[in-house]
């Protein structure tokens, strides 16, 4: 395949990805065993050349339009290695639809220009944590962390790095959620994911306490099973 068609092709997935995307999905994967929110269903009226589903691409928009849009962006980040809102904009665009590694890749960009701003290492972070390349997301959460020390859901992230690699690390992954709590007791991801690192661990005790915890904050958070009645 040239490389015009390739971009094309990617131009096709990057449309028929959710344009509306924000990195809120932070906190929806620090959720470990929850299951995927259920799909939207296609609005009537909505614009046929989208997959069933898909959010408005603009007020107005289609893919038509969207199209030199997105081509426009992966180029000026290509051609402009020095602008860093368009490194940015080029590594959400990838992150979108899952390549992970090219993400990557306009993140480190990012990264070379602006050393001190958090977010380029959060969503390198990201990117690699996704690819399931936890130790090196455990890296630029770390560098992220330097930064913005009270993050909790890069904390929480950070902890995940731990207790999802293979082998397992649940004493430091138990450490960082820790960690998180120390500043938000009642935040409700980290006790999730403090009441599983425990439950892997075999700590019944430490277990019962933060699903006591974490049931008082949300009694109806996905990981708690019910009381008998």
């Amino acid at each position: 395949m040239n490389k015009e068609n390739l971009m094309y092709g990617v131009i096709g997935l990057l449309v028929g990805s959710i344009i509306g995307f924000t990195f809120a999905n932070n906190v929806n994967r620090s959720y470990v065993g929850q299951a995927p929110a259920a799909a939207n269903t296609a609005a009537p009226g909505s614009d046929p050349t989208l997959p069933p589903g898909h959010p408005p691409l603009a007020p107005g928009g289609n893919s038509d339009t969207a199209m030199p849009q997105i081509a426009e962006s992966i180029d000026k980040a290509r051609n402009e290695p020095q602008n860093y809102e368009a490194q940015m904009t080029a590594g959400d665009l990838f992150y979108q639809i899952q390549r992970f590694e090219d993400a990557a890749k306009f993140y480190e960009q990012a990264i070379k220009l602006r050393p001190k701003e958090a977010e380029p290492l959060i969503k390198l972070g990201n990117a690699r944590f996704d690819g399931e390349q936890f130790a090196e997301a455990e890296k630029w959460y770390v560098k992220a962390l330097e930064i913005d020390p009270k993050n909790l859901n890069v904390r929480t992230d950070l902890g995940l790095t731990f207790f999802l690699r293979e082998p397992r690390d649940l004493d430091r992954a138990i450490k960082e959620f820790k960690a998180a709590l120390a500043e938000k007791p009642d935040h409700e991801i980290t006790l999730q994911n403090l009441m599983l690192a425990y439950k892997e661990a075999g700590d019944e005790a430490n277990r019962k306490a933060t699903e006591d915890k974490l049931r008082a904050v949300n009694p109806s958070n996905p990981a708690l099973n019910p009381r008998p009645q």
